[in-house]
């Protein structure tokens, strides 16, 4: 009985050892085929023949036999796109060449747009006397009709008739359809394709421009950016019938050469869509705020009004007039007093 107990532990010692021994050469085993299987996945990745296949498959993928219903799909889109959203001019871009930036700002990349009427021009021109520099300057004074030839001078902005504007509806019922040409001013302005600008300033007949100021100001923005600067109005009044985050021309409003090239592809467009708007610059603001172009403020530009005793002034703003004097051959005075009531296009009463 003994015998046969001691016999049957030791096989089943032996038994035991076995299998332990069998577990560990399965585990080695294993161990190897997974070293070796590593090895050759490695090395067929990073040949050379399996590279070459992987480019040829690549190439295959993008030609019309692959999925030719998905390359007709996509040359379709890239044809739309094309026709949707123009490549910009070299102009424009940001890998631009740096020799066009080179030279400083001065007042040659300026060219100034200023709105007048061909009624008040024989008077208002001694105003833009007081700040052009006929050598040194480029613009035009933009009126609605030719003046007579004795009115013309060298030492001014030369003139310019505006474009008919009876195409465009104006409907609001207390304004005069000339906002819509002065609006416009600087569509035009763009379109004359002068060269070498880089900012186009826009003013009133009676602004009056600091020439060394404004390039000062100028220097510190970048013309190559869609910039619209100015200022609202010092009248809080004014800015709230209007807009606070309008520039008001008569104070100036200075334009960068890629936002004027965004308005002249639109602005004949954006016009109709506003015929309720009062004068020219919040059409102006109506259509740069389309192009998604905030207001840079610049106290320097000015924009004075006056407080007529008109309950609903605010319907028909006007600034302060000024009175010019010639006190001397080489001095002028300038009065300033709040401007009379006066229809559109007449000489307004002094008061």
């Amino acid at each position: 009985m003994s015998y046969h107990r001691d016999h049957d532990k030791n096989q089943y010692r032996r038994g035991g050892r076995s299998w332990r021994q069998s577990r560990t050469c399965t585990a080695v085993v294993a161990v190897v085929a997974l070293l070796l299987s590593t090895t050759a996945w490695l090395s067929l990745v990073f040949s050379g023949t399996t590279t070459h296949c992987w480019q040829r498959f690549k190439d295959w993928e993008g030609s019309p036999r692959f999925f030719p219903w998905a390359w007709r799909n996509r040359r379709r889109s890239e044809f739309l796109s094309s026709l949707m959203s123009p490549s910009p001019q070299p102009f424009y871009t940001r890998n631009r060449s740096l020799s066009l930036w080179e030279e400083e700002l001065s007042l040659e990349h300026i060219v100034f747009g200023i709105a007048g009427s061909s009624q008040l021009w024989k008077r208002r021109k001694e105003f833009v006397r007081l700040w052009w520099r006929p050598d040194d300057m480029r613009g035009h004074v933009w009126l609605e009709e030719a003046v007579p030839q004795e009115d013309k001078d060298d030492s001014l902005p030369p003139v310019m008739v505006s474009e008919d504007i009876s195409r465009f509806r104006y409907t609001n019922p207390t304004g005069h359809p000339s906002g819509l040409r002065i609006s416009r001013i600087i569509t035009e302005c763009f379109r004359l394709g002068l060269p070498g600008v880089r900012w186009f300033v826009l003013g009133d007949d009676d602004t009056i421009f600091n020439a060394d100021n404004l390039v000062a100001v100028l220097r510190k923005y970048d013309p190559s950016e869609m910039v619209y600067i100015g200022s609202p109005s010092e009248s809080h009044s004014a800015n709230t019938y209007f807009s606070h985050t309008m520039a008001f021309g008569g104070g100036g409003i200075a334009i960068s050469r890629p936002l004027a090239e965004a308005l002249s592809n639109i602005q004949d467009d954006c016009l109709n869509r506003y015929p309720k708007l009062y004068g020219s610059d919040d059409r102006l603001h109506a259509c740069i705020s389309e192009l998604g172009v905030p207001l840079i403020r610049e106290h320097g530009f000015h924009q004075v009004l006056g407080y007529p005793p008109s309950k609903n002034w605010h319907l028909t703003p006007r600034r302060l007039c000024c009175e010019l004097n010639q006190t001397s051959e080489e001095g002028l005075r300038l009065t300033v007093g709040q401007c009379g009531k006066g229809a559109f296009g007449s000489v307004p009463d002094f008061v």
